[in-house]
């Protein structure tokens, strides 16, 4: 429990008592004297103060008289027979507080179980990778490490057949149509050390390696918060889409680093963010709306050095790519042509548009993504000088993914900062019970054989958004109330 002093003035002292969750009022004894001083001061009056996570107010206001020679007088009223009402404790080291147990609701409940699920179940298929070859040759993983292979032995990575060849052999059923990479060529870089080590070590090493970004990205985002003391962080590790894609072995975790980079270090490192955008630029489409709004703010707050991050990562990398592969540029080119995306079967809001309207008429694929970056430069103009890219660019970030020109469910990864914004914004705690139980559906409909590229899934981008703002809504409905129930103490203090 902690006190602090408010007010000092002809009356005395003013404080106003804190104490850890779950410790009862009743319990509570200590001297204002002794803890002066030892708390920080969150706000001048208890009504929806802004705490410290696991600190919540008393509700409790302490008059505390003293004589010009500092010695405590009795407070006006009545006394009490043997003892000082008016001193209010805080704890000294002779302060007994029988503290309840810990109370647990429904979304502790939810978060503990579902992240112990999702974390099991990563741990074992991590554990049982190297001992099944086909296992991973199933992955997506193959497709990187195939790619790899080709670029070591200056062969074409984006060579249909021999991509095949590669991809069966390491495990690929072969039901499956080829898999070739559709990242842009400076993707190259990432998968060139590949083709140095073998299926099952380079398999277990890379899912290794995007287990690493997820739990930095989110312990990034957890000090970025203030490092709280909960366990709301714990929904980010066990997002099912994350772990989907630590699963499958897809690049969208480092493309989650590279937007929580940003986000950490765009006020004070500003080149290193645009370094960080690089990883990012990974996969392009997810960020048109983003993209733009990242452009406009750039250019209106005169933020260069992200630019000239931005550029010199860009540039490095794109030579490198010349030294593996000096035309990868024509043959990914070629591919685009040859293996576009109109045929592939994602269950998106972008390709569902375009199939229900005209499957032929590519451009309505584009339609979503050109109205949101019509929306985020509005959203954007209404909010340029107060603009947050922690508060403002979260819906930004779920508007990008929901209007993307395609966008798979392990790319929604992207979602996480702006999920554990709303978590750490509500207090409406089912909301995080919800939050969790997402991540349960989604698994079971893959446990239930519901494939990536089954339209089973094309409820999940929405149902970020939705919950998003249902979680800010509410906060913001509790901000305003706090606010008003102020004025009205103000009021009622001014008569």
């Amino acid at each position: 429990m902690r006190c602090k002093q408010l007010y000092t003035g002809r009356i005395g002292q003013v404080g106003l008592v804190y104490m850890p969750q779950g410790v009862a009022r009743g319990n509570v004894r200590a001297d204002l004297g002794v803890a002066s001083g030892m708390a920080e001061v969150f706000r001048a009056n208890g009504s929806g103060a802004a705490l410290k996570q696991g600190m919540k107010p008393l509700g409790l206001r302490i008059e505390v008289r003293r004589s010009s020679t500092g010695e405590e007088l009795e407070p006006r009223g009545k006394r009490s027979a043997g003892r000082n009402t008016s001193r209010i404790a805080t704890m000294a080291n002779t302060t007994e507080l029988s503290a309840p147990g810990p109370k647990y609701d429904i979304a502790d409940l939810s978060i503990a179980g579902v992240t112990g699920l999702m974390l099991a179940y990563t741990v074992l298929f991590l554990c049982v990778l190297p001992m099944i070859g086909k296992l991973a040759g199933g992955r997506d993983f193959v497709v990187y490490w195939a790619s790899g292979q080709q670029l070591v032995h200056h062969a074409n990575p984006f060579d249909g057949d021999a991509m095949l060849r590669i991809e069966q052999a390491a495990g690929l059923d072969t039901k499956f149509r080829v898999g070739l990479m559709r990242n842009p060529p400076w993707a190259m870089t990432l998968a060139y050390p590949l083709g140095f080590i073998g299926l099952r070590a380079g398999a277990l090493l890379w899912s290794l390696v995007l287990l690493g970004c997820l739990l930095v990205s989110v312990l990034m985002l957890w000090r970025m918060h203030g490092r709280p003391g909960n366990c709301l962080h714990w929904l980010g590790f066990s997002f099912a889409p994350a772990l989907l894609c630590v699963s499958m072995g897809q690049t969208s975790l480092f493309v989650l680093l590279g937007y929580v980079l940003f986000l950490r270090l765009h006020r004070k490192h500003q080149f290193l963010a645009g370094i960080s955008l690089w990883l990012c630029a990974l996969k392009p489409h997810l960020f048109l709306v983003f993209g733009v709004v990242l452009l406009a703010w750039i250019l209106l707050s005169k933020s260069y050095k992200i630019l000239a991050g931005a550029a010199v990562a860009m540039a490095a990398s794109c030579a490198a790519v010349y030294f593996i592969d000096p035309a990868a540029w024509s043959q990914y080119a070629q591919m685009m042509h040859t293996y576009g995306i109109e045929t592939e079967p994602i269950p998106c809001l972008s390709i569902m548009l375009r199939l229900w309207l005209s499957p032929q008429a590519m451009w309505l694929q584009f339609l979503p993504a050109a109205l949101g970056c019509a929306w985020a430069l509005g959203y954007f103009f209404t909010r340029r000088h107060t603009w947050d890219w922690m508060k403002d660019g979260s819906l930004l970030m779920l508007v990008s993914i929901l209007v993307a020109p395609y966008c798979w469910i392990i790319d929604e990864s992207l979602a996480i900062p702006a999920l554990l914004q709303g978590a750490y914004l509500t207090r409406f705690r089912p909301l995080l019970a919800v939050l969790a139980l997402a991540s349960v559906v989604i698994e079971a409909e893959l446990m239930s054989g519901c494939k990536l590229f089954s339209n089973s899934y094309i409820w999940t981008a929405p149902a970020w958004l939705v919950w998003y703002l249902c979680a800010t809504w509410n906060r913001g409905m509790q901000t305003m109330g706090d606010h008003n129930g102020e004025v009205e103490d103000a009021l009622q203090a001014r008569r």
